[in-house]
C-alpha cells in the first residue's frame, strides 16, 4: 500500500506541476520522469539489500529507456517530478527531499573521487532549472529555486533564489510574510558604475572638443560591447 501511495503521489505531482499533463494515464504511459523514478525504486530496493550488480544493470536499462540516469544508491523523497528529463544525472550519494522538481539537463554531481558523501542534498520543494549543475556535498535548503544553467558549488539557505556561474543567491523569500528581499548584484552594479563613468567621460570630452555632449552614446557603446562578448561566450560554449 505504501508503494502504491508513493506512485500515486508521483502521478499527482506531474498533474499539478505540468500544465501539459491531461490525465493520469498519460503520465503513466508517456512521462519518462515517472518511468525513471519507478525503475529507480526497484534498483534502490535491491541496492539497500546489497544485491550485487543487478541494481546497476537495472539503472543502466532505465537510462537507456528514459535518458535519465539515477544511481541506485541515490535517496529520493516523495512527489519528485522530472519534467522532460533528458540528460538528468543524479549521483550515488545524492539526497532529494519531498516535492522537488528537476528539469532537463540537471546534474546532481560529485567533485570528489573518495567513497564519501560527495553529491548534493536537496531539501523539500526545491526547483532546479534546465541545465543547472549542482556539484559536491552541498546542502540546498527547502523551497530553493535554482535558475537554468546555474553552476552551484556552495550550500544555499532555505527560500533562496540562485542564479549564475558560479551560482549566487540573488533573492531570499520570507517564509512567513512571503515578501522577497532582493540581494545586491555585484556584477550589475559594476556594469552600472562603468556606464556612469563612460557617460561622465563623454561629457568631459565633449566640453574639450567644444561640442554638445551625448552621454547616451557612451552607454550605447558599452551595451554593444557587453552584447558582443556575451555572444562570443555563447559561441565558445557551443563549440
Amino acid at each position: 500500500m505504501a508503494l502504491l501511495r508513493s506512485i500515486r503521489r508521483d502521478i499527482q505531482a506531474a498533474l499539478e506541476r505540468d500544465p501539459a499533463a491531461r490525465n493520469s494515464l498519460e503520465v503513466v504511459l508517456a512521462y519518462p520522469g515517472f518511468h525513471a523514478r519507478t525503475i529507480h525504486r526497484l534498483a534502490h530496493a535491491l541496492w539497500r539489500r546489497r544485491v550485487p550488480l543487478l541494481p546497476r544493470l537495472i539503472s543502466h536499462v532505465g537510462r537507456a529507456l528514459t535518458g535519465i540516469e539515477i544511481h541506485p544508491g541515490a535517496r529520493i523523497g516523495e512527489g519528485l517530478f522530472i519534467d522532460h528529463g533528458m540528460g538528468v544525472v543524479i549521483g550515488e550519494t545524492a539526497v532529494i527531499g519531498d516535492d522537488c522538481t528537476l528539469y532537463q539537463g540537471v546534474t546532481l554531481g560529485g567533485v570528489s573521487t573518495r567513497r564519501t558523501k560527495r553529491h548534493p542534498t536537496l531539501g523539500n520543494r526545491v526547483v532546479v532549472g534546465s541545465g543547472a549543475q549542482l556539484l559536491g556535498s552541498i546542502e540546498i535548503g527547502d523551497d530553493v529555486k535554482v535558475g537554468a544553467g546555474s553552476v552551484v558549488v556552495q550550500s544555499v539557505p532555505a527560500h533562496a533564489t540562485v542564479v549564475g556561474v558560479p551560482g549566487r543567491v540573488v533573492a531570499i523569500r520570507d517564509a512567513d510574510s512571503g515578501t522577497i528581499e532582493r540581494l545586491p548584484d555585484p556584477v550589475a552594479e559594476a556594469i552600472q558604475a562603468l556606464q556612469q563613468r563612460l557617460a561622465d567621460l563623454e561629457v568631459r570630452l565633449a566640453k574639450l572638443e567644444g561640442r554638445a555632449p551625448d552621454p547616451q552614446a557612451a552607454i550605447a557603446d558599452l551595451d554593444e560591447i557587453v552584447h558582443h562578448y556575451a555572444a562570443a561566450a555563447g559561441q565558445e560554449a557551443r563549440a
